[in-house]
């Protein structure tokens, strides 16, 4: 893990097409503004984690269903 340390108003690269720029610093809140591609998917932290967690539900295996029990006589 890399650990910078910057100020409001510089910026942190990644890649060629990525800009982070540090907005403002308050307390222990730090307001950022990232440019990216559109595709370049950016999530915060928690959201990510809950999509992964909903994507890894919805590719689980489904139990065997026995259709016969599901339809009228």
């Amino acid at each position: 893990m890399l650990v910078l340390t910057r100020r409001p108003k510089q910026q942190i690269m990644i890649g060629d097409d990525v800009v982070i720029n540090i907005v403002e610093v308050n307390g222990e809140n730090v307001r950022i503004a990232i440019d990216a591609p559109r595709s370049v998917k950016v999530y915060r932290g928690e959201v990510y984690k809950v999509i992964k967690e909903e994507n890894r539900k919805a590719a689980a295996p489904v139990d065997a269903i026995d259709l016969s029990t599901a339809l009228p006589k």
